[in-house]
C-alpha cells in the first residue's frame, strides 16, 4: 500500500511509517515502476545475500504482496530462491550462471583480467569473445584498438561496442537466452564454425582435474566450437574459478595456448597448473603491480 500523494509531505512520511513500519529517518526506496523496482530489488539482494519480506517492502515502500509478486518474477528467472518469510541470493550453479549475478560477482578481478588480455590484441586483429561477463569485461576496453573484427554471441559485448569506431562487429545468430543475455543453439555453432579468428578468448564455470567446465551442455557446444576457430586460444577465469567442478566438460586446459587469472588466486591451484604443464600469466589487480604478472610455460 502507498501512502496517498495527496498528503502533505510529513503526513506522507508518518503514514508510510505506519502502514510499512518504515523507522524514522530512514527513507525507503521509490522506483519509477516494477520493472526498475525489481532490479533495485535484485541488487540489494546479491549484495546483502537474504532478507525477510517485510524488510523488503520496508525498503521499498510497498506492501508484502508487492513484495510477493516481484520475487515471484525474480525467482522464475533464477534470480532468487524464497522460503518462508524470505528469499536468498545464496549461489548455487544454476544461479551463478544467471548474468544478472554474473555480473556482480568478481567485479575488479574481471576487470583485471580484461585489462591483462587486451595486450595479446593487435589493430587488424579478428577476435572472438564468447558470452561470459569476463569477456564483456574485455568488450568494454576494445574501443582503444582499431581496427579490429569482433565476433561475439552475447548482447552486451554487442551493445557495448555498438558504437565504437574502426570496430567490424560479427553478432552470432542463434536462440536468444536471457539467463546468459546471448544467443546460443545450433545456429550459433554453425555461424561459429563458418569463421576462422586470430583469437578466441572463452571463459569458464570452473577449473579442475585439468579440464574447464560449465554447467550448461547447450553453452557448453558453443564454447568448443569458439574454441576451434581461433588460431589462439585463451581461457579468462578469476580465481574463485579454480578447484571449481560443474556437470559437463568443455575441453582439457591443453587446448589453451595460454590462462589469463587474477593475482588473488591461491598459491596451490596455480601450482597444479604447473604440474599439469599449463602456460598461465597473472592479472594484476592493482596499476602499481603490473610487475608482478607471471607467466608459466608449458613443458
Amino acid at each position: 500500500m502507498i501512502p496517498s500523494p495527496g498528503l502533505p509531505s510529513s503526513g506522507r512520511e508518518r503514514r508510510c511509517e505506519e502502514v510499512l513500519g518504515t523507522q524514522a529517518g530512514e527513507e525507503p526506496v521509490l522506483a519509477r515502476d516494477g520493472g526498475h523496482r525489481r532490479d533495485l530489488l535484485r541488487d540489494y539482494l546479491l549484495a546483502n545475500g537474504s532478507a525477510s519480506l517485510s524488510e523488503l517492502a520496508q525498503r521499498f515502500a510497498v506492501s508484502v504482496m508487492t513484495v510477493h509478486r516481484d520475487l515471484a518474477e525474480l525467482e522464475r528467472q533464477a534470480v532468487v530462491r524464497r522460503f518462508r518469510g524470505g528469499v536468498t541470493a545464496q549461489p548455487s550453479a544454476v544461479f551463478e550462471s544467471n548474468v544478472a549475478f554474473r555480473l556482480k560477482a568478481m567485479e575488479a578481478e574481471k576487470d583485471a583480467i580484461a585489462a591483462h588480455a587486451l595486450r595479446f590484441i593487435e589493430p587488424g586483429m579478428a577476435v572472438l569473445l564468447d558470452d561470459s561477463t569476463t569477456c564483456l569485461a574485455l568488450a568494454r576496453r576494445l574501443d582503444a584498438i582499431s581496427p579490429l573484427t569482433v565476433v561475439t554471441n552475447q548482447l552486451g559485448s554487442l551493445l557495448a561496442l555498438s558504437h565504437a569506431s574502426d570496430i567490424r562487429l560479427i553478432g552470432l545468430g542463434g536462440d536468444y537466452d536471457p539467463k546468459y543475455a546471448s544467443f546460443v543453439g545450433l545456429a550459433c555453432v554453425a555461424a561459429v564454425s563458418s569463421l576462422r579468428v586470430d583469437i578466441s578468448f572463452v571463459s569458464a564455470y570452473g577449473v579442475s582435474g585439468q579440464y574447464a567446465y560449465h554447467q550448461e551442455q547447450e553453452i557448453v557446444a558453443g564454447k568448443r566450437a569458439m574454441l576451434a576457430c581461433g588460431e589462439r586460444r585463451i581461457l579468462l577465469i578469476d580465481h574463485s574459478k579454480l578447484d571449481r567442478v560443474a556437470l559437463h566438460q568443455v575441453c582439457p586446459l591443453s587446448s589453451f595456448d595460454l590462462v589469463i587469472v587474477d593475482d588473488g588466486a591461491a598459491a596451490e591451484p596455480l601450482l597444479r597448473l604447473e604440474e599439469w604443464k599449463v602456460r598461465y600469466e597473472l592479472a594484476a589487480m592493482n596499476a602499481d603491480q603490473s610487475g608482478r604478472a607471471r607467466s608459466r610455460a608449458k613443458h
